[in-house]
């Protein structure tokens, strides 16, 4: 099975059932701010270095 490694069956996720992830997902698309840590992080140390280095 190509991709699965050992991962069969449904997933669920109740905030997708709810709507929430959409939600999260067209909020971060029209401000341009991500909703994750991740995403965050990254933003605000792009920010960073575009500061200190000039852009």
């Amino acid at each position: 099975m190509y991709g699965f490694k050992g991962k069969y069956g449904v997933s669920f996720s109740l905030n997708r059932l709810l709507g929430i992830s959409g939600i999260k997902n067209s909020i971060a698309r029209k401000t341009g701010i991500p909703t994750t840590r991740g995403g965050i992080e990254r933003k605000i140390g792009r920010k960073i270095i575009d500061t200190i280095f000039g852009k």
